[in-house]
């Protein structure tokens, strides 16, 4: 069986000088084998309701949006096969995926922002 190693980076917002928002991300790295479940977490500090995006890197390329959410079903269905579950009483936006492909390897971020962004480069958001 082939191993997958998925790694984390967070990205925190800042707005204003007395309301800030991060993102933690616990696990530095995960290491699953092909064909197995993986959750990806993603807790967030923000009193509001915010805008949270999951995106994959792989090396050498731009940044491809795997899912997204602003309002409503808190379950999102995303590209791939991943999906994500808004909890707003957890502040928490984990990423999930039922059967890793080698394919999945990659470095995942999990974005938390108060308004919609607009990223420069590369960036493949055909869901």
């Amino acid at each position: 069986m082939l191993l997958v190693l998925i790694s984390f980076l967070g990205i925190h917002f800042f707005l204003g000088d007395a309301q800030a928002q991060s993102v933690t991300q616990p696990d530095a790295h995960v290491t699953v084998f092909e064909g197995d479940s993986v959750e990806l977490r993603c807790n967030y500090s923000y009193s509001g309701t915010p805008y949270l995006f999951w995106y994959k890197q792989h090396h050498d390329q731009g940044l491809q949006l795997l899912l997204r959410y602003f309002s409503g079903d808190p379950v999102v269905h995303g590209v791939n096969g991943f999906e994500a579950e808004f909890q707003k009483s957890k502040s928490s936006f984990h990423l999930k995926k039922a059967s890793v492909h080698l394919s999945d390897s990659a470095v995942y971020f999990c974005v938390v922002s108060a308004q919609c962004l607009r990223l420069q480069g590369e960036l493949n958001t055909n869901l």
